[in-house]
């Protein structure tokens, strides 16, 4: 059994990018990999939570209930929880659809669109996929968030400061050239 701090990552409604900032650390990937023990995350291909950890990255905001499931199993289960990049911070480019109601955006999306085939004229209703939210809620909206990241994605710099801070026991103290937008 490793004595590596255990650090998990999740995707919930969001593109994967705030993962490819995070492989963006470059080599830099090979010294995490030797201070940490990565629990669930698509960097080792894990995709249980399996045990308790240390920091946990959530990328995404909840717009399925399987996002909240994930969510609320991350909160009990990570000692630190960080909403890394936009969508998980603020509900993002997804959250764009909030204003319109749910059964407007499935019209669109199956029935109206201009580029839809749909000869069945039905909206996708298989009991396998999640239920779809109302609207698409940021991270802190549905669990206590320990920490945010800000970018769309944040730069990998940005989220390796965090983290070595994080797991070195030491305030994350981020210069505002990592943090700023402007």
């Amino acid at each position: 059994m490793s004595s590596k701090p255990k650090v998990a990552t999740t995707s919930l409604c969001g593109c994967f990018g705030c993962h490819m900032s995070l492989l963006d650390i470059d080599e830099r990937i090979l010294k995490l990999a030797e201070l940490v023990e990565f629990n669930k995350s698509p960097i080792n291909d894990i995709k249980v939570l399996a045990d308790d950890v240390v920091v946990g990255l959530i990328e995404g905001g909840c717009c399925n209930e399987e996002n909240v499931h994930v969510l609320r199993d991350f909160r009990l289960h990570c000692k630190i929880l960080i909403s890394v990049g936009e969508c998980a911070t603020s509900g993002g480019i997804p959250a764009l659809r909030n204003p319109i109601s749910l059964k407007e955006c499935l019209e669109e999306a199956y029935l109206n669109g201009p580029s839809v085939h749909n000869p069945s004229g039905k909206i996708p209703n298989d009991p396998d996929l999640p239920l779809l939210l109302n609207k698409v809620y940021p991270c802190h909206e549905v669990v206590k968030i320990d920490y945010h990241l800000p970018g769309c994605p944040p730069p990998a710099d940005t989220i390796w400061q965090a983290l070595t801070a994080l797991l070195g026991n030491k305030p994350m103290d981020l210069p505002y050239e990592l943090i700023k937008y402007d």
